[in-house]
């Protein structure tokens, strides 16, 4: 028996391959399926089934190119509906898989069709639960997100029964393994670790202690942030199938010479730079937003790129494939080509060039006594500025400066000092800043971590019991 998980740190996905006596299964695949197909090929195994566990929200699922590639049947819980060919399967139902069997839970809850999948040795021995985001280490699934005309209310009732009748009754020493890890927007605080078993779940997790209904349905939906743009986008598209990646790549990754990159600007087209953000700083093509590939690459691309907008990549040299690669995670297709030769080809054509100052932390400090117009824009979450911010501060969440309106009431003539917790969003919020006109700058090298330790910056910091 061979159980792989495939964790992608960007997105805080987990996707799973199974395989035993020459047959093989996915569990909620990504939407580039050449590890699937490479992991498949090491085994000597046909990939028989790719079960979903329900509509993602997050991430746009490989489930139909996967199933195009290999003939695999695409299985969903009760009640799912698609624009596609798909097996719908029963509560209660199983799958082999070589000498193994797989059992459907349905959990309604997170949404409608979500399902867990129970794995069974040879022996028939329960060995290991693929939970979906029915059930996370030390949380479970937000019930707010797809969920048809059910109220988040009447979502955590259903995840209630879910809970206390599919899961708490499996036993103790039951491997989970969810679809999210750590940092994933589907849940409202997930615990570090990406896998876990029933009874270290019964002993730790929040949603799995014993309480009333009523005390469970506030206590899931009570803090959710709100989510990101993008997920209705994603759940819809993985409802209805996308178009082949081999089709995305073969125009995304078009080499645009200077002066067709600067024809497809002017007719349009976003520019996205996916440099690292304190290379980003030091010179950028004009109007450029830069999320760099170090970071929740994929998740902020989602919540703050135009889906029906032209895209234009600016990528370090030999990232362009993977750059394209994680926007298709996202649903993000309509990018159509990179910029040939990268920034410096575009430097040596003598083009205009924009930068962002940056500067340290003790240099504000030294600068908010003495200058009138200056001020702070912290684009952290806000249980993050509520946790310690700098004095007179305007908190700005990075997820809402696509808000044309919200940006209005920024001052343009104000020395904007941004910064996030480490710098990675504050340079993103300054070339969303810079692109609608705001050119007094500053990003805050090493943010609040760096911030927060300034003897002479003045802070407001929680008071404690």
């Amino acid at each position: 028996m061979i159980i792989r998980q495939l964790y992608t740190n960007c997105l805080s996905e987990a996707a799973y391959f199974i395989a035993h006596n020459g047959e093989a299964a996915v569990i909620d695949p990504l939407r580039d399926i050449d590890s699937y197909l490479e992991l498949a090929r090491e085994q000597h195994a046909q990939i028989k089934y790719i079960f979903e566990t329900h509509f993602h929200a997050d991430f746009v699922s490989g489930h139909v190119e996967l199933a195009q590639a290999t003939g695999a049947t695409i299985v969903y819980g009760p009640g799912a509906e698609t624009g596609f060919k798909f097996y719908e399967a029963k509560d209660g139902e199983r799958f082999s898989i070589g000498g193994l069997e797989l059992e459907v839970l349905h959990t309604p809850g997170h949404t409608l069709e979500s399902s867990c999948y129970l794995l069974r040795d040879e022996t028939g021995k329960p060995h290991c639960i693929f939970s979906g985001d029915t059930l996370f280490v030390g949380d479970v699934g937000r019930p707010d997100l797809f969920s048809g005309n059910l109220s988040k209310e009447e979502l955590a009732d259903k995840m209630y029964d879910s809970l206390q009748q599919k899961i708490k009754t499996l036993p103790d020493d039951l491997i989970v393994y969810p679809a999210h890890g750590p940092g994933s927007a589907c849940g409202k605080a997930l615990g570090k670790e990406t896998y876990s078993t029933i009874g270290a779940q019964k002993a730790g997790n929040y949603a799995l202690a014993d309480m009333s209904r009523a005390d469970f349905i506030k206590s899931v939906t009570e803090g959710l942030n709100e989510p990101p743009a993008y997920f209705p986008i994603n759940a819809r598209i993985n409802k209805e199938g996308y178009a082949p990646m081999a089709e995305l790549m073969d125009k995304g990754l078009r080499p645009l010479a200077v002066a067709a990159f600067k024809q497809a600007m002017e007719a349009g087209a976003w520019v996205l730079d996916t440099r690292n953000a304190e290379v980003f700083t030091q010179g950028f093509v004009p109007g450029s937003i830069s999320i760099g590939l170090d970071g929740r690459f994929a998740e902020w691309a989602g919540s703050l790129l135009p889906f029906e907008q032209p895209l234009l990549l600016v990528t370090e040299p030999g990232k362009e494939r993977e750059s394209l690669t994680r926007l298709a995670r996202v649903g993000l297709d309509k990018v159509e080509g990179c910029l040939a030769g990268g920034i410096e080809a575009w430097r040596q054509a003598g083009e205009k060039m924009d930068m962002i100052v940056d500067v340290e932390a003790d240099e504000l400090a030294m600068d908010l006594p003495f200058d009138q117009r200056l001020e702070v824009l912290d684009v952290r979450k806000l249980a993050e500025f509520e946790a310690g911010h700098v004095k007179g501060a305007t908190h700005f969440p990075l997820s809402e400066m696509t808000d044309v309106l919200q940006l209005a009431a920024i001052d343009a003539e104000h020395n904007l000092y941004v910064h996030c917790a480490g710098g990675y969003r504050s340079v993103i919020a300054c070339s969303l800043l810079k692109r609608q006109g705001f050119h007094n700058l500053r990003n805050v090298l090493g943010g609040w971590a760096k911030m927060k330790s300034i003897s002479n910056l003045p802070l407001v910091k929680p008071t404690t019991a």
